[in-house]
């Protein structure tokens, strides 16, 4: 007998996820780039000293992104979305997988890597070319630069992004949290309003958080194997 699934339902998701398809998390060893963190070419100030040295890091990114597929995890969360549809989904990625399984009500905190935004006139556009033919690229309406439409350290993330996912955490009555190390701000702190709210808080994680201790259940192991089955069990 199938568990019901309350309603509204929010699920947050990190890096976590994206790693089991393959995208790099771009931390530690394995995420050098020409002896560069993240930290020193992800920021505006990066941005305006190199603008080809940023976008060179990012053409790299989107050429690993591009050679990802959306693994069970993320086909088991818009299988949720077409069967639960006050079901909000709320990630900290940026490389579209979420859209590429079939989700549509996604809520980027940090924007989207296939993305570009004008520094001039603000035009937004989806760009998915891999290796771009020119680097840095420049808008084709008014000539200036364009920038990746990603939140870069010291940038604060999307209002409008950011209010919608605090009212999808205050109202759900679930919240699903995979893949993320619950530490980043301030999409750390939306399970906890979904706990003070009442919510019932399921973590997926192989690992401990520092939410482990307040989640009202807990799967332990790959997203992409434990989330299809929890799904399973309470699909209606």
């Amino acid at each position: 007998m199938s568990e019901p699934i309350p309603g509204p339902v929010a699920v947050l998701t990190g890096a976590g996820i994206s790693a089991e398809s393959g995208v790099p998390t771009f931390r530690g060893e394995g995420g050098l780039w020409r002896n560069f963190r993240p930290e020193q070419l992800a920021t505006p100030e990066a941005f305006r000293r190199d603008p080809a040295l940023v976008w060179e890091w990012y053409d790299w990114r989107r050429g690993l992104i591009d050679s990802c597929a959306p693994n069970a995890a993320h086909e088991t969360l818009a299988e949720m979305e077409a069967a639960l549809p006050d079901l909000t989904l709320i990630t900290q990625n940026v490389d579209g997988l979420h859209q590429a399984a079939g989700s549509h009500n996604v809520l980027e905190l940090h924007g989207n890597i296939w993305r570009t935004r004008c520094t001039g006139c603000g035009r937004v556009s989806e760009d998915r070319q891999v290796l771009l033919p020119e680097i840095p690229p420049r808008c084709p309406e008014c000539g200036a630069l364009l920038r990746p439409d990603v939140v870069w350290f010291g940038e604060s993330l999307p209002l409008e992004v950011l209010d919608a996912a605090w009212a999808a955490a205050a109202c759900c009555r679930l919240m699903l949290v995979v893949g993320t190390s619950a530490v980043v701000q301030p999409a750390a702190s939306l399970p906890l309003v979904a706990l003070r709210n009442g919510a019932r808080l399921v973590e997926v994680n192989p690992a401990e958080t520092p939410l482990s201790a307040q989640a009202h259940e807990i799967l332990r192991g790959p997203a992409a194997e434990v989330l299809p089955e929890w799904w399973r069990k309470r699909e209606p």
